[in-house]
Order: structure tokens, then C-alpha cells, then sequence
């Protein structure tokens, strides 16, 4: 299969979506040529603010692949990913995105996550959510134990 080819499913699993009352996003994971995993945008359905596509497909390909380590892969989305899916494909170390609508697109039909990229790069006590350092030292301890930890898997 060509690249276009994986696209093309990712997109019509956003059509689907939208047919079964889910939000306009499809996901595809593919390694090595063969598709991996897929998503679709669930949120409303699932009660979940983080079930968008690509984080569903995310979930399912390292379950399939029994990791969380998704190096080796390339994932297709129906629309640029938000910064939440953003986030997770770096930290799963997709390879490469591919990505159909773009933010402007999705804006325009009531998915506007500017307000998440402008809030990241205000200084966090001009954030519109308060945020409050609580029990630092209490906290810590958990990372010496993760720090002192002789067999720990790194990620």
C-alpha cells in the first residue's frame, strides 16, 4: 500500500465516525507497510475528553504490539493533531505524521485548539487555569525512588 493509501482509510474512518455520531477524526498506525492500529474520535460516545483519534490508535497499536515504544511507525490522521495527540505521538515516538485537514480546517468547524497553544507558551500565573505548586518536598519522594531505582525501564 502507498502512503495515500493509509491516508485515504484514515479519512474514512472520519466519515464512518461521523455517520455513528462521532467526532470527524480517523487514525491509522502503520509499521512496516501493514496497518498497526486504528482510531476514531469517541469522546462524546466514551464519555472521554481523551479519546480523540490518534490517542485511541495510540493505545490499541502498543497494545497490539505489547509496548509503548512506537518507534518504527508512521501514524495517519484525518486532521493535524491537537496538542493533547501531538504530545502523545512524540511521547510514543512515532516516526512521521501525516495529516489530512489542518488546524485552520478544524477550526472552522468548531475544533479550535489555539487557546491550548496560546495558554503553553503564557508563563504558568497568567494561565487562564490556576496552577499551584503544593507539597513539593512531599512529592519529591517519589522521584528519589525513581532516581534510586536499579531496574527501572526507561522511557
Amino acid at each position: 500500500m502507498e502512503k495515500e493509501d493509509f491516508m485515504r482509510q484514515a479519512i474514512a474512518l472520519s466519515e464512518e465516525n461521523v455517520r455513528q455520531g462521532g467526532g470527524p477524526f480517523g487514525a491509522v498506525i502503520v509499521k512496516d507497510g501493514e496497518v498497526v492500529a486504528t482510531g476514531t474520535n469517541r469522546v462524546t460516545a466514551s464519555h472521554d475528553p481523551t479519546a480523540h483519534a490518534e490517542v485511541s490508535a495510540i493505545r490499541a497499536a502498543c497494545q497490539r504490539l505489547g509496548t509503548f515504544d512506537l518507534s518504527g511507525c508512521d501514524i495517519y490522521t484525518s486532521c493535524e493533531p491537537c496538542p493533547m495527540c501531538l504530545g502523545a505521538i512524540y511521547w510514543a515516538h512515532l516516526d512521521h505524521i501525516y495529516y489530512g485537514n489542518n488546524k485552520a480546517d478544524a477550526a472552522r468547524i468548531g475544533f479550535d485548539d489555539s487557546f491550548i497553544y496560546e495558554e503553553l507558551s503564557l508563563e504558568r500565573d497568567r494561565r487562564h487555569k490556576p496552577m499551584t505548586e503544593l507539597l513539593p518536598h512531599e512529592a519529591k519522594a517519589a522521584f528519589r525512588a525513581w532516581e534510586e531505582k536499579a531496574d527501572k525501564q526507561a522511557y
